[in-house]
């Protein structure tokens, strides 16, 4: 079987996200291909009056911690029980949680919605239902099914959909860190979103690469990062953002000044440096439980400050009490 090119071509925007040419009044321009790390909550870090609801949304994810509010303190209780029973057996399975385990727990669970996507379209992808993905498999859901030789030979930009796949075959790889050509739900994942994971870096920054690098010789300069953005019309005179993106680029882009961005200056670029939110959170609920201070937590630990990690019904009640006094 192979999809209508105009099919091959929808799915494949849908898969990557577009990008058209920006409006004089938008922005900030360019931002598609910069990646900034979400917020573990937009509620308000508030420990002091007695509102965890930041901490909830960090150790559970949004979705989670409203069932969580719904619960009696009892259930509420057991279910972080059993969450703590997880961390650890996904760690090193000692009895204790550790500061790393508490991080790979939040750092998990802020990756949900990714994961979720993932695991809807996993069908789509093994199509043998063997629970992993080949190659040939991403490959032929992907690009429809080609006799060998005959790759895109009913397509008019045959080409461009060559160089698409050997790009999708090299990222493929990367991912497949066991190198057995089959992916895992989790080297799936860092396929489809490999901004998420940091093994995937360098493809994501060679991708950018190529995407920009219109003369081919390894560098972004600043024409070829304003095209990225803007193309001018016939006779149309230059808009201001866009003398405000080769400021951007001189003054922040260019880090070394030398014209142009190398490699780890898209990567600083695309994937700026970020706190590790995770991890601050995660020594935040270890310094706020850790009772008999040496370094680590235990169940009991948690259960008793288990109104910071998750909510119930009586803790919701008492937050929207707070609020509303605040607001008063």
């Amino acid at each position: 079987m192979m999809w209508p090119p105009l099919l091959l071509l929808l799915l494949l925007l849908l898969r990557r996200g577009a990008q058209g040419k920006p409006s004089p009044d938008a922005g900030p321009h360019g931002q598609g291909r910069v990646h900034h790390a979400a917020p573990l909550s937009e509620a308000p870090h508030d420990d002091s009056h007695g509102n965890f609801q930041y901490d909830h949304e960090a150790f559970l994810g949004r979705e989670v911690a409203k069932e969580f509010d719904q619960l009696t303190p009892e259930e509420s209780q057991a279910r972080l029980g059993r969450i703590v029973d997880r961390m650890d057996r996904a760690g090193d399975g000692d009895g204790w949680v550790s500061l790393a385990e508490l991080r790979s727990w939040i750092a998990h669970t802020q990756q949900r919605h990714i994961r979720d996507s993932v695991s809807a379209a996993w069908n789509t992808y093994d199509t043998d239902r063997d629970g992993r993905v080949g190659w040939e498999e991403l490959r032929n859901a992907t690009y429809g099914h080609y006799e060998p030789g005959e790759e895109f030979n009913d397509v008019e930009d045959a080409e461009t959909y060559k160089k698409m796949l050997a790009r999708d075959e090299r990222r493929f790889r990367v991912a497949d860190q066991d190198g057995d050509s089959m992916a895992t739900r989790e080297e799936l994942t860092a396929f489809l979103h490999p901004e998420e994971f940091p093994h995937m870096r360098d493809i994501v920054i060679a991708e950018t690469l190529e995407d920009l690098d219109r003369n081919k010789d390894g560098y972004v300069e600043v024409e070829e990062y304003i095209a990225d953005l803007y193309t001018a019309e016939p006779g149309e005179e230059e808009p201001a953002w866009v003398q405000t993106e080769r400021e951007q680029f001189r003054d922040f882009r260019d880090l070394n000044k030398d014209g142009k961005l190398d490699g780890s200056e898209v990567g600083h670029w695309v994937l700026p440096p970020a706190q590790d939110q995770p991890l601050v959170e995660a020594n935040h609920l270890l310094h706020e439980s850790d009772t008999d201070k040496d370094g680590r937590l235990s169940k009991a630990e948690i259960l008793g400050n288990w109104n910071m990690f998750v909510g119930s019904q009586a803790t919701n009640y008492g937050e929207d009490l707070t609020r509303h006094h605040d607001e008063l």
